[in-house]
């Protein structure tokens, strides 16, 4: 009794203490350094996205083919090693210290390409402005100059896929997702968490792109190694007011660890009684450790906590026996990977826009009064649309929908995606009646082979780029909070980053659905004349197999089902909190419901 009365004191004062120290750390104080870092970062990164074709071509004398290869391969880099910080985060090092560390590591690209584009003697001749008789001076980018250029992009590359993978899951650790009030701005935050991404993007796109184009590309590249540099600054600023996660080891060891047993033990019965399964229920559990209870997908993978019988010479080492929240932990990757690849052909999609969008853009009237757009600032519309929506969606859709559901998020995380991938569709049919629309307007006006901007405005490619933009909203952040609240607690970055990888594979796969495409049709986008070209094909092709992805997202977002956790007590092993999925706002029902993408 006495040793009941002193546990129940201990229990009171760290209550008690508790609050007092959360009040100082994390919260929205806490994200707005986050906001201010992701839209400095994403400035400098967006802004070369969209003009390094340029540069590659006017300045490094690539070819058109090897400039739009070199800057996908960049792009899909970037993405792809998110796995690999999410992977750092996770093991070895904070969120805090991964921003840091991979942040240092994009700034030495961005000032190693400023650099280069400030000397001449690092880069060649450029072919533009050269007269005919010193053309045999003018020569690609090789040896030395190549593997500077290689060297910074590829840092950028790296550096940038550690911010993208730690950064969002820094600010949503901020909140507490079992507390009612911060689940609602945990959900917040993600939209605002784009929102901020947004602006940075504008600014790239407009500014950036504004002093490549007349002040030179060492000042460009100059900006985005100051705004980098300033991303770390308040990234360092908010450190005192962080909530910081401790790395709980190599997620990919414990899968491995999972599938290895599973294998050695597959001759084993499957235990029908959840108790006659390996778990840890007395060992001290921090704030953000988590017990999984067994689900019945995967049951195969449940052998691999199948306890040794006594007497069998068995032994409880981490290659012979895991825990069922261990085995959890790999059957939640298994399900939540089906859901991403169902994301990437939209992705595809976003990546034939970024290049066909300004194709079209250079054959139409760039002109608002005066004032004429550049081509590479066209995805400006989408992402003002974009700066427009979030606001509403988080200030009134959510709201509004909260009252109805009772869910933070005001939908599923599901439903969000999957609202998504409509719009996607419909974007792709859209771009493709505008596109016969233009054709229409060249062929009217005997201009087909002319070089001459059409009598059309530019702004009718406003109407595919703003729906596609909503979509992004609701797919990418839908993303990003679907894999931060449905991983557990020990790989919450790399799950982010699997969310990143979706773009990576979309960038990839979308040079090979352009070659398929022409192979298979005979050339719709052979011709270096756009207005010869049978593009609007192209779109609606993209549209119907759009829908078609989408069938395919429905049925993984039905099959999928969502995690539930118990936090159990480190003193007593006591079961003295569990968080399912309604309480999230996630599902409703027992673990073993399904999903349903309905309201």
């Amino acid at each position: 009794m006495q040793g009941e009365s002193s546990l129940k004191m201990e229990k009171h004062r760290d209550r008690k203490s508790l609050p007092q120290k959360e009040a100082r750390q994390g919260g929205n104080r806490a994200v707005l350094f986050v906001y201010a870092t992701e839209g400095l970062e994403n400035m400098a990164f967006v802004s070369n996205a969209v003009s390094l074709v340029t540069y590659f071509y006017g300045y490094m004398n690539f070819g058109l083919t090897k400039s739009a290869t070199t800057l996908t391969n960049f792009m899909g880099t970037s993405f792809l090693l998110a796995l690999f910080g999410g992977f750092i985060s996770d093991t070895y090092l904070s969120r805090f210290k991964t921003c840091v560390l991979f942040g240092s590591i994009e700034l030495m690209g961005y000032a190693l390409l400023a650099v280069q584009a400030h000397f001449h003697q690092l880069r060649p001749i450029p072919c533009k402005g050269v007269v005919p008789d010193h053309m045999s001076q003018c020569h690609a980018a090789d040896g030395t100059q190549a593997a500077i250029l290689y060297t910074g992009l590829y840092l950028i590359a790296f550096g940038t896929s550690g911010v993208k993978a730690a950064l969002p899951s820094l600010g949503a650790d901020q909140f507490d997702e079992k507390d009612p009030k911060e689940a609602t701005q945990l959900s917040s935050f993600f939209n605002w968490f784009l929102f901020s991404l947004t602006i940075g993007a504008i600014i790239g796109v407009t500014f950036i792109v504004w002093i490549s184009n007349n002040q030179g590309w060492d000042w460009a590249f100059g900006v985005c190694t100051v705004a980098v540099l300033f991303a770390l600054v308040f990234v360092c600023m908010g450190k005192s007011l962080y909530r910081n996660n401790v790395p709980k080891g190599s997620p990919l060891v414990r899968i491995m660890q999972v599938l290895v047993v599973a294998i050695k033990k597959r001759s084993l019965p499957i235990p029908a009684m959840t108790d006659e399964l390996h778990e840890v229920h007395d060992r001290e559990l921090g704030a953000n450790d988590e017990i999984l209870p067994r689900t019945d997908q995967f049951r195969f993978l449940d052998r691999a906590a199948v306890a040794p019988s006594p007497g069998s010479g068995s032994t409880a080492e981490p290659w012979s026996l895991c825990t069922v929240t261990q085995v959890e932990e790999t059957k939640i990757l298994l399900r939540m990977l089906p859901i991403v690849l169902s994301t990437v052909f939209m992705n595809t999609c976003l990546a034939q826009l970024q290049t066909f969008t300004i194709q079209q853009s250079t054959t139409m009237n760039p002109h608002i009064g005066r004032f004429s757009v550049p081509g590479p600032s066209v995805p400006v519309i989408p992402l003002l649309f974009m700066f427009i929506l979030v606001p509403i969606y988080d200030r009134i859709f959510v709201p509004i929908a909260r009252k109805f559901t009772g869910i933070p998020t005001g939908i599923r995380h599901l439903q969000r995606i999957a609202v998504g991938l409509v719009l996607s569709a419909i974007s792709m049919g859209v771009a493709g009646v505008v596109e016969t629309h233009r054709k229409s307007v060249a062929i009217h006006h005997n201009m087909v082979d002319s070089t001459e901007p059409l009598p059309m405005s530019m702004f009718w490619l406003g109407f595919q780029y703003a729906i596609f933009g909503a979509a992004d909203m609701f797919t990418l952040v839908g993303l990003l909070e679907f894999f931060y609240a449905e991983s557990s607690a020990g790989m919450k970055s790399l799950s982010t980053a699997i969310s990143w990888s979706s773009l990576a594979f979309g960038y990839f796969l979308s040079t090979v659905v352009v070659q398929v495409v022409n192979k298979a049709s005979g050339g719709w986008l052979a011709s270096n004349n756009l207005n010869r070209d049978k593009l609007n094909y192209f779109y609606w092709l993209l549209a119907g197999l759009s829908v078609v992805n989408f069938g395919f997202y429905m049925l993984c977002a039905s099959w999928y089902r969502y995690k539930k956790v118990d936090t159990k007590g480190a003193a007593d092993g006591l079961n003295l909190s569990t968080v399912d999925s309604k309480a999230k706002g996630l599902t409703r029902g027992d673990t073993n419901s399904k999903t349903s993408i309905t309201a």
